[in-house]
């Protein structure tokens, strides 16, 4: 399965759980860490932890598990490492205190279309 497969997977399972404010940008040009970080908030350190959750298990379905899932016991940030991708699933005050997409404003941010049905509001 590809980076964009992954991403894919995890921008739906996200979106299907109710996160908020989800971004994906790519980094496959920036560094050689991972193809995308997908970056998405929880209102509760409760929803943090059950988006990630639910990220984790619906992957793991399709036998894709994480090489590394830092932050569980805060529940402030919850960093998931796919290789490829990276989710990072922030409380509300955290994300605004880190602000990635500021320190990854050179990333090509994508548009949640490419990977979701988006809705019309």
């Amino acid at each position: 399965m590809n980076s964009k497969d992954i991403a894919e997977l995890v921008v739906g399972s996200l979106d299907k759980h109710k996160a908020e404010d989800i971004q994906i940008i790519g980094i496959r040009d920036l560094t050689v860490i991972a193809d995308y970080f997908v970056i998405a908030t929880g209102t509760s350190s409760t929803q943090v932890k059950a988006l990630a959750d639910y990220v984790e298990a619906e992957l793991e379905e399709k036998e894709i598990k994480p090489q590394r899932v830092e932050g569980y016991p805060s529940a402030r940030w919850i960093l998931i490492d796919y290789g490829s991708v990276v989710v990072h699933v922030f409380f509300t005050e955290t994300r605004e205190f880190y602000n990635l997409e500021r320190l990854w404003k050179d990333g090509q941010h994508l548009d949640l279309a490419e990977f979701i049905d988006v809705k019309p509001e």
